[in-house]
């Protein structure tokens, strides 16, 4: 049996393993481009007033510069516009540096001196996304830098009004929060772009801090909806590369109607196409170099700073972002063109398909596609180019003499720019008032490039793919063979609609004849969510791609699309399978902070059975036994699943309501208009995989007390030395005077400085006393061992056996009584000291800051440990001189070892969006306990 469940768990690790290498390591190599500094950076500070240094001595704004900028600057006189750059969780104001360098170098080419003046908030590299104490703080000196820099510029004639600004990670939220100040002028900031910020939700919420945070700003931005619309938000997500904050929690949770505001994943971005990790979305020349080109074209001629305007800004904020027309932005679009008469120039083709070179000496060259013969066999034109400069290239024919076209009007508009050419398909039901269609394959400058059209029945190139099931394993592939007769063909892939599936792509393409073919380019098109993919290969080839998604769909209303842009006379085989690797990546990705949550759960069940044990056979069980018997499914998530679906009824709701009771907690949705609806229903997909979940969480309880058992054997080892060997069940307890006195010194030092410190402090006094009793029991052991010498000596009467030392109980200290007594003790603190090790993981991130900012301050303020610490610390100190014998003699064992398993299934209904709810569990479940060492 023990074999076997040391299988189980070691298979369950297995899962946990596989997963977290999917999530950590399973993705694209870093395609990005690296930024550098062509010049030495540097970072003058900017002076703010006192009161404002004093209150916020930690922090600092500094102006970004380089060679000569930066002593044209360093009086401060600036002329340029304001751009705001603000670091996130534990980063750098010097991570400001890829965005000012390429801004500043891409200036010194720009007429009329445009420029921009890049600065930088130096938040200490606080943790802001573990311990959300000072996301507050930090808002405020946003708003005090914000004034600070529109106060450099009151020496101009026309100051600039507003500043644009720039935030990563957690940056990004802060950015956003500082509309929450009752004290802010909304003006002052009327655009916000944030790069992997986790707008919807927190990915961890240690601390209430961080939730009200999170509360106040959505509250916010919801309410007065209809007062922000001046301010343009766009969030940029890393993709997969980034697993820090998944994709899905940084769409804004704005409704959909909102026209200012724009979420988009990074590979979907026109010319950057490539994920970024959480720290390279930041440097990424690609996405940079899209950033600054956005800032050039948000600049108004006439005041040389950001306009002001909402449509321009959305409009530039389009075409850089979401999609790359061919039209330069701010070029004005002509209702009638008229072409030079150059009959040599002009082809009609009547094939179903183009393909075209352009020669390398220069030369006008138009071709021309009659529409009356082709509207009742075709119902798209499709056209693709190599020529990726933004130009009109395809228009609609109005008047036509006998060989070209007079008069046109310009289609070019409806051009999307892809990885390796630029594609336009055009509808012919809306082109009615157009005779031909003209297609320009000019190129006066003499570059060469290619051009590929056809006439396409939209309907016989997409087919439709039912994806495998989940559970199928990859033992069950769906396939599909396309004979390429056309230049582009869509796979609509039906069921798949939920994040935790994903599926192995496999692309496999061959042609009958080699030649010089167009690149082909796979795109997976998501319709509810700007999170394309692009892949790029040649023909022949054999392609895989991931097939995973960010969001769920929201709806019934629209599948995932596979678009392959192919060429023609060739045969492609797509094949799609589960990955299950992939599965629990995603499962990781999305239901990772339940993890934990169910590890305390399997650990206070563990607790529970331990004291099961001690109340039914006075002995205290195996901890690895009690932590595997642990997983009890059945009992945790059956009931929670039954509560889910009660509270899906309104009569339900409404008792509930009425009783107060707090909200279920449910994780982040995956779309950001069901976090916008609050009466939109939770997705039911976490509940559905909860007992694998459940399965994962064990195992790290179950290898993680394994390897506590194993370190407090080896620390006891070495601490062995250093003391005398004990047979008393009683070593390292401590008098009630100790007790009393380092409870209260503990209790000061929490109140007065951190109360995570004072909690961390009582869990070392705990396993001090656990490493005493592994001591002793190694002590026992080896004593004995001598004892069929002893017995020799006692039968020759050189021994006297009646006076052997006894304990207090009458049981000889030196015998295999006493060693099981100590070994039940230890096994009893040995499941305590897990479940001490909690509360002292979730504090930590407040005791790193709280050491981070002690030069600055010796107190935590605010401290989310205070609620609890005393408490714990009580707990604690009673739990020091705890051992089975009193625990028998208690009255009220037979209640606190009933109250783990409502305990635990109420933290599994309330902690998973709030984590630092455990410790209140844990304290709920020993806090009978410390009574019963009492009573």
């Amino acid at each position: 049996m023990k074999l076997a469940t040391v299988a189980f768990y070691a298979f369950a690790l297995g899962l946990l393993a596989v997963g977290l290498r999917e999530l950590l390591t399973g993705f694209e190599e870093n395609r990005c481009s690296m930024t550098y500094m062509f010049e030495y950076p540097e970072y003058r500070r900017v002076a703010l007033p006192r009161r404002v240094a004093r209150q916020y001595p930690a922090y600092g704004l500094y102006l970004y510069g380089e060679g000569l900028y930066a002593q044209e600057t360093r009086e401060l006189k600036l002329t340029g516009a304001p751009v705001l750059f603000l670091p996130g969780n534990a980063g750098s104001y010097k991570q400001a540096r890829s965005l000012g360098s390429v801004a500043l170098r891409k200036a010194e080419n720009m007429e009329g001196g445009l420029h921009f003046n890049v600065f930088t908030v130096d938040f200490n590299e606080e943790l802001v996304a573990l311990y959300g104490g000072s996301l507050l703080r930090q808002t405020h000196f946003l708003h005090e830098s914000v004034k600070a820099i529109l106060r450099l510029y009151k020496h101009l004639k026309i100051p600039p009004q507003n500043v644009v600004l720039v935030g990563h990670s957690m940056g990004g939220v802060v950015a956003r929060a500082l509309f929450t100040l009752p004290r802010f002028n909304t003006n002052l900031v009327s655009l916000i772009i944030t790069q992997a910020s986790p707008h919807l939700a927190p990915v961890l919420a240690l601390d209430p801090y961080l939730l009200d945070f999170y509360s106040a700003v959505r509250q916010k931005w919801v309410s007065q909806v209809n007062k922000l619309r001046n301010v343009t938000v766009l969030s940029v997500g890393g993709g997969y590369r980034d697993y820090q904050v998944r994709s899905g929690l940084t769409a804004l949770p704005c409704p959909s109607g909102d026209p200012n505001k724009l979420s988009v994943v990074a590979t979907a971005v026109p010319r950057t196409w490539v994920s970024t990790d959480h720290l390279s979305i930041v440097w990424c020349k690609e996405l940079v170099l899209a950033t600054v080109r956005a800032f050039f074209d948000l600049i108004d001629p006439e005041t040389r700073q950001f306009t002001e305007n909402p449509e321009m800004k959305m409009a530039v904020l389009n075409h850089h972002f979401i999609r790359h027309p061919v039209r330069m932005l701010g070029e004005t679009q002509d209702t009638s063109i008229s072409f030079s008469d150059f009959p040599e120039a002009w082809s009609e083709v009547n094939t179903l398909r183009l393909a075209y070179s352009t020669p390398k000496e220069g030369q006008v060259k138009y071709f021309l596609f009659a529409l009356s013969s082709r509207r009742k066999a075709y119902s798209h034109f499709y056209c693709r180019s190599t020529n990726l400069e933004m130009t009109s290239w395809v228009y609609g024919c109005v008047h036509k003499n006998s060989s070209s076209c007079v008069r046109a009007v310009d289609l070019s508009m409806g051009t999307e720019l892809l990885p390796a050419y630029k594609v336009l398909i055009l509808s012919l039901n809306d082109l009615s008032s157009v005779t031909h269609l003209v297609v320009s394959a000019s190129n006066l400058n003499g570059r060469q490039f290619t051009v590929e059209c056809e006439w396409q029945r939209q309907e016989s190139q997409t087919m439709l793919v039912p994806v495998p099931h989940i559970l199928s394993s990859g033992l069950t592939v769906s396939d599909v063979m396309v004979n390429s007769s056309g230049l582009l063909h869509t796979i609509k892939l039906q069921h798949f609609h939920q994040a935790y599936q994903a599926f192995r792509i496999n692309v496999a393409s061959q042609c009958k004849v080699h030649k010089d073919r167009l690149s082909n380019v796979y795109r997976l098109k998501v319709p509810w969510f700007r999170e394309d993919s692009f892949t790029i290969v040649s023909v022949p080839s054999v392609t895989e791609i991931s097939g995973m998604l960010h969001t769920s769909r929201p709806d019934n209303t629209s599948d995932v699309l596979l678009q392959l842009h192919t060429a023609p006379n060739c045969q492609y085989k797509v094949s799609i399978k589960t990955s299950l690797p992939r599965v629990l990546g995603q499962i990781l990705r999305f239901c990772g902070p339940m993890v934990p949550v169910y590890t305390a759960a399997t650990l206070l069940l563990a607790y529970g059975g331990q004291l099961s044990s001690i109340l039914k056979s006075r002995r205290a069980a195996n901890m690895g036994q009690v932590v595997a018997k642990g997983l009890q499914p059945h009992k945790v998530n059956l009931p929670v699943y039954i509560l889910h679906i009660l509270l899906s009824y309104s009569w339900f709701q409404e008792v509930w309501s009425i009783l107060w009771l707090p909200h279920v907690d449910a994780l982040p949705p995956t779309f950001p208009d069901i976090a916008f609806h609050r009466d939109t229903p939770v997705e039911e997909w976490p509940h559905i995989l909860s007992p694998l979940i459940y399965i994962l969480g064990a195992a790290v309880a179950y290898w993680g007390s394994t390897v506590l058992s194993l370190i407090i054997r080896l620390i006891s080892l070495i601490l062995a030395p250093l003391h005398r060997p004990s047979v008393s069940r009683d070593c390292g307890t401590l008098r009630l005077e100790s007790q009393v006195f380092i409870t209260l010194c503990l209790t000061v030092i929490g109140l007065t400085s951190c109360g995570a410190l004072s909690i961390f402090a009582a869990f070392l006094f705990h396993l001090y006393r656990v490493l005493r009793l592994q001591m002793t029991v190694r002590s026992l052991s080896h004593m004995l061992n001598l004892a069929p010498q002893k017995h020799k000596e006692a039968e020759n009467g050189t021994v006297d056996t009646e006076s052997k030392s006894k304990d207090c109980n009458g049981t000889p200290l030196l015998s295999e009584c006493a060693l099981q007594e100590v070994r039940d003790d230890l096994q009893l603190h040995l499941c305590l000291s897990s479940l001490f090790v909690l509360p002292a993981f979730l504090s930590a991130p407040s005791l790193m800051y709280w050491i981070r900012n002690l030069r600055y301050s010796v107190q935590l303020d605010p401290d989310p440990c205070w609620p609890h610490t005393v408490p714990l610390i009580i707990v604690y100190m009673l739990l020091i001189n705890c051992n089975t014998l009193k625990l028998c003699g208690s009255k009220l064992l037979p209640l606190t070892s009933c109250l783990p398993l409502p305990l635990a299934v109420t933290m599994v209904t309330f902690s998973p969006l709030h984590l630092y709810r455990v410790t209140y569990f844990l304290l709920a479940a020993l806090v009978p306990l410390a009574l019963c060492c009492l009573l």
